[in-house]
């Protein structure tokens, strides 16, 4: 099966800040981001640093300042201008990036 046809929901590309908080012993590491694409369950996240594949994070999205659960799922890819991590919510959220994902069965119109 291809990617897009195992996906268990739809990505939307869309730019939310968000910061990353890993918790460093008695002090907590924030790196500030933004997404490239999200779901119900996570999101690919550009950074200026790399996380390590399994890092448990609570992840702060910029625009409702609310925090969620996540891990890291694969090393991350270096990019030009940054990092691109994997996250994983510990639970999936349909609300946390306060947007209606489009339907399960939704297909771009081909150009």
């Amino acid at each position: 099966m291809a990617g897009e046809e195992r996906r268990r929901s739809q990505r939307v590309m869309i730019r939310v800040p968000v910061t990353l908080l890993i918790a460093e012993g008695s002090q907590t590491l924030r790196i500030p981001g933004h997404t490239v694409e999200v779901n119900i369950h996570g999101a690919l996240v550009k950074c200026p640093r790399s996380v390590d594949a399994d890092t448990e994070l609570e992840m702060q999205n910029g625009r409702t300042e609310e925090t969620i659960g996540c891990r890291v799922t694969r090393p991350p890819r270096e990019s030009s201008d940054g990092f691109l991590i994997p996250l994983e919510f510990r639970t999936q959220s349909s609300n946390f990036w306060q947007i209606t994902f489009p339907p399960s069965n939704w297909k771009a119109p081909e150009n």
